[in-house]
């Protein structure tokens, strides 16, 4: 019997001892146990920064064509739809009223002028004869007075003829710019006036064309902070995507922002000039438009590389020299493509863990394996 519990706890200590020696050998794998990792390294590069946004075409020119004074609308002498030049008759209102007043007021001013030769005549015989004594001082200044009263009519019926000829060519409606006319309003034969809200029709030059486009005022102050000598210089590329997703051939400039933010919506107005020599730009069109903001010297980071930390903080990891980890934190400006354009808290140097960041600790020691050629084509059509 007491053989045999001799031989138990013989065994019972055997078994412990190789228990505690297999618990020390698995904890030493476990601290020396090294994971595989792939890492990138990464150079700053010129990265074209490309923003869209939203923008309605409106016309340089536009001239809402109106009478100046009222009457029946006797002829219409454009084409809806046509292309007409500055000073170009467009309507022709009823002048026989207005020729008449003209001519009366012509007339007043012939009699007024005769008038004026005689009083003038009298007035000189008078200046001469008082200093004679052949007539009374008092006749002379009566002779003096008539003659600037007269001279007086004259001039105040010049300017019932000047003003009788600005009626009478008023019923000449004219274009006031050149451009492309659109349907009239009103036809022959319609009563008009010169007080009307209602424009007879309207004529846009849209030769060059402003794209007015709506921006946060977030976005506008990274725009400005980005482009700061480009919105100086007016220097700053738009283009416009046409309906049919192609790119309009003329490349306009930002000219333009608005100076206050819309108070309801927290927006800025942009706006763009274009050349508009074919016509293809309507005024009123809806477009959308890629402003290029220039070139951004900043790193380009897969976004596989890039984690949150706990309080939401972008965050990369570096392998160091002895191959342990490090967590930098980095500051992430915007997304292009599949990538974080990021401006700081990474060095040209700095080895990036882009595969098995699940499988590492801070406590890590890995095995780095470049796989530049795998993430890093540095292909111009992710950047947009």
């Amino acid at each position: 019997m007491y053989f045999y519990l001799k031989r138990i706890f013989l065994l019972l200590f055997i078994v412990l001892l190789i228990g505690c020696n297999s618990e020390k050998v698995s904890e030493s794998s476990i601290e020396t146990h090294e994971i595989e990792v792939g890492y990138i390294i990464l150079n700053k590069q010129e990265v074209p920064l490309q923003q869209e946004l939203s923008g309605r075409i409106k016309s340089i020119y536009k001239s809402e064509v109106r009478p100046q004074i009222d009457g029946i609308i006797k002829e219409q002498l454009f084409k809806e739809g046509s292309y007409v030049k500055k000073d170009d008759v467009l309507y022709i209102i009823d002048s026989d009223s207005y020729q008449a007043i003209y001519e009366e007021t012509l007339a007043n001013l012939k009699n007024s002028e005769a008038n004026l030769i005689k009083l003038k005549l009298k007035n000189d015989r008078y200046e001469e004869s008082v200093k004679f004594n052949v007539v009374s001082k008092q006749e002379a200044d009566d002779a003096k007075a008539e003659y600037l009263q007269a001279l007086a009519l004259v001039e105040q019926n010049k300017a019932l003829v000047k003003s009788a000829k600005i009626n009478l060519d008023r019923t000449k409606i004219k274009a006031q710019i050149s451009g492309f006319i659109g349907i009239s309003n009103y036809t022959v034969g319609a009563l008009v006036s010169q007080n009307q809200v209602n424009a007879l029709t309207t004529i846009r030059d849209t030769s060059k064309v402003y794209v007015d486009l709506s921006q946060s005022n977030n976005q506008l102050f990274k725009l400005k902070k980005l482009n700061k000598d480009s919105l100086k210089q007016n220097n700053i590329n738009v283009n416009i995507i046409l309906p049919d997703d192609t790119i309009y051939k003329h490349t306009g400039k930002l000219k333009l922002q608005e100076i206050s933010v819309d108070e309801d919506t927290g927006y800025v107005t942009l706006r763009a000039e274009f050349s508009n020599p074919d016509g293809e730009l309507l005024d009123n069109m809806f477009v959308n438009t890629i402003i290029e903001n220039g070139n951004f010297n900043a790193f380009l980071v897969p976004q596989q590389a890039v984690t949150l930390d706990a309080k939401s903080n972008y965050i990369v990891t570096v392998i160091q020299d002895d191959n342990s980890i490090k967590i930098k934190n980095i500051t992430v400006e915007r997304a292009i493509g599949n990538k974080w354009l990021v401006t700081d808290g990474i060095l040209e140097t700095d080895k990036i863990i882009i595969e098995g960041l699940s499988k590492i600790s801070e406590k890590s020691i890995v095995i780095p394996k470049n796989v530049n050629s795998l993430y890093l084509n540095n292909s111009e059509e992710e950047i947009k």
